[in-house]
């Protein structure tokens, strides 16, 4: 189908909008997104009420992060063992921030009746990969070991993220597979990046004009990985991962006008093949961000009541026969 029509004024401001020139300092474009992040403000869908935040620092390797716990109002600070669904920002793993997320994270912990923690894990080019992933995965691991005081129920455990944060959300995955844990019970990618290659044919169909430009992922991904890292490590490209056996299963939402949609999509199939329950849906009129205009667009309220029963439930069949 075209492009959702009440995207089109949005597509418009965005191409009248000013973008950082080539060889522009990160933070520059960080402020320069933030910018982007208020004006498409209207668009965006606020935050659920009566949940209850607080921020945690956890140690990782070289420093420490800060994790935002949001807990549904009345639930009680370690009394109640709540789900955790550990959520990482987009951003190119270069931009973002936990204020990007919040009102996402508020919704998920109140109307999934989870615990939600939010990971401000540290951003190239200052800190390349695998720093982010580590920071990720380091809170993963601190989270559940720290279950008890923090009131969350280590058998039920999510991960999920947008875009960047969606391909750690799934690396994670990988790494608690191959390190012993911890148990992951699902994994939710929203728009997810799972090759780093750049070769998938709709980055090339969507390389402008659609919020997500070919060019701005050239200039992020060259910012994650160190000179001469390789594209196809498995730990910054999921989809070039030789086994992806007795991973979490997944929920994957792609958007039709996306760069990033065939690599989604393919990770999605590579899921499937490997035996892991996926449950794919592409956003048709959609762009790489608009999954999140739930105040502009029907579609996406769906997809994201969509995602909190997936949570809910921590099963893909469920969910999906939920009326939320």
């Amino acid at each position: 189908m075209p492009v959702e029509p009440w995207l089109r004024p949005v597509l418009a401001l965005d191409a009248r909008l000013p973008k950082p020139a080539a060889g522009t300092l990160m933070p520059q474009r960080r402020a320069a997104s933030e910018r982007t992040n208020r004006l498409l403000g209207p668009a965006l869908m606020r935050g659920a009420r009566g949940v209850d935040v607080a921020d945690v620092e956890v140690a990782v390797d070289g420093g420490r992060i800060t994790v935002r716990l949001y807990r549904p109002a009345g639930a009680g600070a370690v009394t109640s063992r709540l789900p955790l669904h550990v959520y990482l920002h987009g951003g190119g793993w270069c931009v973002g921030s936990l204020a990007d997320v919040d009102p996402r994270c508020r919704t998920t912990a109140a109307r999934a009746g989870c615990v939600v923690a939010s990971v401000d894990y540290r951003l190239a080019p200052e800190n390349q990969f695998p720093v982010g992933l580590e920071d990720a995965y380091a809170a993963l691991t601190w989270l559940v070991e720290n279950a008890d005081e923090l009131g969350v129920d280590p058998r039920r455990v999510s991960i999920g993220g947008e875009s960047a944060g969606a391909n750690l959300a799934t690396v994670c995955c990988l790494l608690a597979r191959d390190r012993g844990g911890p148990d992951i019970a699902l994994q939710v990618l929203v728009v997810p990046a799972t090759d780093a290659t750049l070769s998938q044919p709709s980055v090339d169909e969507m390389a402008d004009g659609y919020l997500l430009t070919r060019r701005s992922m050239e200039e992020f991904t060259a910012a994650y990985l160190p000179a001469g890292a390789s594209r196809t490590d498995p730990l910054a490209s999921p989809l070039h991962a030789d086994d992806l056996t007795r991973l979490p299963p997944a929920v994957i939402h792609t958007a039709e006008y996306d760069p990033l949609r065939d690599e989604g999509e393919a990770y999605a199939r590579r899921l499937a093949d490997a035996g892991v329950a996926v449950r794919l849906r592409r956003l048709t009129g959609h762009v790489h961000h608009s999954f999140a205009f739930t105040r502009l667009l029907a579609s996406a309220r769906d997809a994201e009541r969509e995602r909190v029963a997936a949570v809910r439930y921590l099963d893909v069949e469920r969910f999906v026969r939920s009326s939320d």
